[in-house]
């Protein structure tokens, strides 16, 4: 349960605190004295979007410090646990959780749990699994469809994860399926790919056709050069009668003279010598070259022919090499494979879908089972809740009307309120008056809080646009819900305030030229003056009055 709240500089509240305890505790005060800023205090606490405005002028920074009491071996109490040990922070000591947020007036806001750093998400993890909130615009969720469904759901326990694996698991299949069917005419796309796979491989290409084919058709293409050259470089250099020859004869015969008088002149004899051969062996390389040059034009052709194919390959599929070009071949070729497969992989698919939407039939079926069920149970329930409420020929009903499966379910689940007998019972959503959807949220409430884990739950004027008996009648009914948890009703109604076994009052008064807004606890003398005050006005009638509705209230 919540212990205490300590509120500081924030909005008109400058510095206050409360401790709350079991039971019913009602909050009362003038409108604008305060409690929407006590609530939105709790509402910080608990994880809600903070902002600088929300800082008192002149201080630095708002603090909000909430102290919940755990109860051992308690469901809520070990998710709380779990929450804190999946985030690595400390563990509650003496079954108290403290949490702690502080909003600066520049802008952010910092969070504390058990003394530890947390985030935001950590604060409204936390707090999912310990306050439940109902406010006075309740009912207009209450009357959405989908809320419905959920509330239905969370009172019956239904098997909605079942259902909700089987349809994912569909809708998976479904848009493995559509993607596959997507991308316009398969059979062109296929004819397209066999065709470029067939071409390039009509070319026998290979890794030969980027380094040696366009020297050889270089080679080619100048043959009838290349022997005339090698022609007049060989006849220079070999033979007897070869210029080269000639001279290295010459040179050798000034050597011979030389080495009667210069000692290097042998040397150089021997390496001209060596000259003579290796001019000699070039002779005969540049005419070995000669004889193997291909003068022929039909094999010129063919060179050219085989270039200019590799070349218009390239071109077409634009890439720059040869390498690139069989990269392409084979990518094209696999697609091609996944293509002509694609039949057989949607075929196998369309099984797979048929077993799986016999799976969402199935549990769609023990779900709109288990709905139908826990229907029939919440009718009954917040039936009787309506009759005390001051419905006493009321009807609650639950339709579950069957539709085609989504992630939700085989049923459309919608809320029907039947308010006297002999009129047509009409969707929540129709209900034009607000007192009579206020009160069938408090019916569901109060029915849903017997079977919720929540340690504490709150209303915020939810008997808004109620008044007299009814009034009385949702006091009891919060002291009902109390009997399971504790329970905090802010509200402006005397004969709801009276069911409370502790009385908070908020207050304002003006000191210094600033306003400054308080919570204090009322017991006694105090209590009487407020319920007095509620009922409109002092004076003895009033005040025995109010003393009556709190002597009622306890019998």
């Amino acid at each position: 349960m919540l212990k205490k709240l300590r509120v500081r500089n924030l909005a008109i509240v400058e510095e206050s605190e409360a401790a709350f305890g079991d039971g019913l505790t009602v909050v009362t005060g003038e409108t604008g004295a305060g409690k929407s800023v006590f609530m939105g205090a709790l509402a910080l606490a608990l994880g809600a979007r903070a902002d600088a405005t929300d800082v008192r002028d002149g201080a630095k920074e708002a603090r909000v410090e909430a102290e919940f009491a755990l109860a051992p071996a308690d469901a809520a109490t070990a998710a709380v646990f779990a929450v804190l040990d999946e985030q690595g922070l400390p563990p509650c000591e003496d079954g108290l959780l403290l949490v702690r947020r502080v909003i600066s007036a520049a802008g952010g806001s910092r969070v504390w749990v058990n003394d530890a750093a947390a985030t935001v998400q950590t604060l409204k993890a936390l707090g999912a699994k310990l306050v439940g909130v109902h406010g006075p615009n309740d009912h207009l969720a209450l009357a959405d469809e989908n809320r419905q469904r959920e509330l239905l759901d969370a009172y019956g326990a239904t098997p909605t994860e079942a259902y909700a694996r089987a349809w994912g698991d569909l809708s998976s299949l479904r848009a493995e399926r559509d993607a596959l069917s997507e991308g316009g005419d398969v059979a062109e796309e296929c004819e397209r790919l066999r065709y470029a796979v067939s071409e390039i491989d009509a070319a026998g290409l290979a890794e030969e056709d980027e380094t040696e084919l366009p020297a050889r058709h270089a080679e080619a293409a100048h043959a009838a050069e290349f022997v005339e050259d090698a022609r007049l470089a060989t006849e220079a250099l070999g033979g007897d009668e070869g210029s080269a020859a000639n001279a290295f004869a010459a040179a050798r015969g000034a050597f011979a003279r030389m080495a009667k008088y210069h000692p290097l002149a042998d040397e150089w004899a021997r390496t001209l010598d060596a000259l003579a051969v290796e001019a000699q062996e070039l002779s005969r390389s540049v005419d070995e070259a000669a004889s193997r040059a291909d003068a022929d034009p039909e094999a010129f052709a063919a060179l050219d022919e085989r270039l200019s194919l590799v070349m218009k390959l390239k071109r077409k599929y634009a890439v720059r090499t040869v390498g690139e070009l069989l990269a392409l071949r084979d990518t094209r070729a696999e697609r091609l494979a996944d293509l002509e497969g694609r039949d057989a992989k949607i075929a196998a698919l369309d099984g797979k879908i048929a077993a799986a939407e016999a799976v969402v039939a199935k549990t769609g079926a023990a779900l709109s089972a288990a709905r139908k069920k826990a229907g029939a149970k919440l009718c009954k329930l917040v039936t009787q809740e309506l009759h005390g409420l001051g419905f006493l020929q009321a009807g609650f009903s639950v339709a579950l009307e069957p539709r085609p499966a989504d992630a939700t379910g085989l049923d459309r689940v919608v809320w029907f309120f039947e308010p006297n007998p002999g009129e047509s019972a009409r969707p929540l959503a129709a209900i034009a008056s607000s007192g009579e959807i206020a009160r069938v949220m408090l019916a569901v409430q109060a029915v849903l809080a017997e079977h919720a884990s929540l340690p504490v739950m709150v209303f915020d004027e939810i008997d808004s646009n109620v008044g007299g008996e009814t009034g009385r009648a949702v006091g009891l009914k919060l002291r009902a819900v109390a009997r399971h948890r504790q329970v905090i009703a802010i509200t402006h109604l005397p004969q709801t305030a009276a069911h409370g076994t502790r009385h908070f009052v908020v207050s304002k008064a003006v000191s210094g030229g600033r306003t400054r807004s308080a919570i204090r606890e009322v017991s006694a003398a105090a209590r009487v003056d407020e319920i007095a005050r509620m009922l409109g006005g002092a004076g003895d009638v009033v005040r025995r009055h109010a003393e009556e509705l709190l002597l009622q209230a306890t019998q």
